[in-house]
């Protein structure tokens, strides 16, 4: 049998090993594109393969296996040009190091976070516009992520669970924190936005599982509260935006501290809480891809304003975007309303006004998701616009992200956990059964 130890450097090791493969390819964008592909799957394999040789960590096993999926949805979603060429290589060095931050000893995980944090910060600044101001602020809250993350590795307690803190605030979005989030969403080229929104979230919600057991009170007091600020924050942004990506952004801050005012709450994250985390930026993920087909049909700059009608048009296109749209905002049976009812039935309630709040922030992405999706696949049918429907990369893209999250929504969530974590679960009168 390997040794464990082992297990997480070829966990990491084998993405990072086919951005190498991939460099002799980078004169014929679609061989490049099979390839990086390719050595996703693989790294998926050795996920599946080895990952039950491994530690579990409290917020299980999921994390591991959604980054290599959500990985092959977004390079699958994109189209064949040079200019994603970057995108593609940088998906497989981004996902071996979030496969390192994950599985690898503390101190060698925060150093990969470190590397992480600062190679995006670079891409924002490589990517920066004139046109967008506000990615300086993007830029100098990633690079606070860095050094939180770089003095974690390098102090001691309680330093050090307090700048880790920090870092997760970054990579969770947590208002007043959130800038990188919004930029990376907005600014990044090709593949990396639909990948960074699961990437970075489950990363933090790693480092939170160490982390928020030894919050003090006060600290914990002021989380819950910058939770349920940015969760109505996110959904009233996500209401006024126009910008498919920039309501995407606001829309996922807002899920997002719902799950902050729960491991506020709870003192800890869970399995339960890997499902809500993965399965938002899983969902999130998929309704970008569907947008970057828009962008593929229509241009990069297109106003969604002026696309209507589709769902005649492109049939097979409307309805998987319908049931991503079904999905993100927190319908059964999928597995956004399985994690948030989890922790919904599973952990305490500091007060029933923060309740309500995340009701609200829940109930609002009913609206301005289902809005976004109405004007694009109905309407009128404009004559102007070329109805092309799904390639086949395309369709197995946003099929596959379909597929997960149905499957999420089903199987039980202590799958993911360790025997340890279920025999807690089990004590506390949850039902082996029923367990959401």
């Amino acid at each position: 049998m390997m040794d464990s130890t082992f297990i997480p450097w070829l966990l990491a090791g084998i993405p990072l090993l086919g951005m190498l493969a991939c460099l002799p390819f980078q004169s014929d964008p679609e061989r490049l594109k099979r390839s990086a592909v390719s050595w996703v799957l693989i790294s998926l394999g050795s996920v599946v393969a080895f990952a039950g040789h491994m530690d579990v960590p409290p917020e299980g096993l999921l994390p591991l296996y959604l980054l290599p999926l959500a990985a092959t949805i977004s390079i699958l979603g994109q189209p064949v040009h040079e200019h994603h060429r970057p995108s593609w290589m940088l998906t497989l060095l981004f996902l071996g190091l979030g496969l390192s931050v994950l599985s690898t000893q503390p101190r060698i995980s925060l150093l990969s976070l470190t590397l992480l944090l600062t190679v995006i910060a670079g891409l924002l600044y490589r990517h920066h516009s004139a046109l967008w101001p506000r990615s300086w602020w993007g830029i100098g809250t990633y690079g606070l992520g860095a050094l939180a993350a770089a003095t974690s590795a390098a102090a001691d307690a309680p330093l050090s669970s307090m700048a880790s803190l920090l870092a997760c605030t970054v990579l969770l979005p947590l208002v007043p924190f959130h800038d990188g989030h919004l930029t990376a969403l907005t600014r990044l080229p090709g593949s990396l936005p639909s990948f960074i929104v699961v990437l970075l979230p489950v990363v933090g919600l790693h480092g939170l599982a160490t982390a928020m057991p030894s919050v003090p009170d006060i600290v914990a007091w002021i989380i819950s509260l910058f939770a349920l600020v940015g969760a109505s924050y996110g959904a009233l942004k996500a209401l006024a935006q126009s910008r498919v990506r920039l309501l995407l952004a606001y829309g996922s801050l807002s899920f997002f501290s719902i799950l902050w005012w729960f491991a506020a709450a709870s003192r800890t994250a869970t399995p339960r809480s890997a499902l809500l985390v993965g399965t938002v930026g899983l969902a999130t993920s998929g309704l970008m891809v569907a947008w970057q087909v828009i962008r593929t049909r229509y241009g990069d700059d297109v106003d969604p304003q002026a696309i209507s009608g589709l769902a005649t048009g492109m049939p097979q296109y409307a309805v998987l975007l319908s049931l991503l749209a079904l999905a993100a905002m927190g319908l059964p049976p999928f597995g956004v309303f399985a994690g948030f009812m989890g922790l919904l039935l599973s952990s305490p309630f500091p007060s029933l006004a923060g309740l309500f709040v995340t009701l609200l922030a829940w109930l609002a992405a009913s609206w301005y998701i289902m809005q976004m999706v109405q004007r694009l696949l109905f309407g009128i049918r404009r004559p102007e616009l070329r109805y092309t429907d799904l390639l086949r990369a395309e369709l197995a893209s946003l099929l596959l992200v379909v597929l997960v999250l149905l499957a999420l929504g089903l199987v039980p969530t202590t799958l993911f956990a360790s025997e340890g974590t279920l025999f807690e679960h089990l004590t506390i009168g949850d039902s082996p059964t029923w367990n959401r």
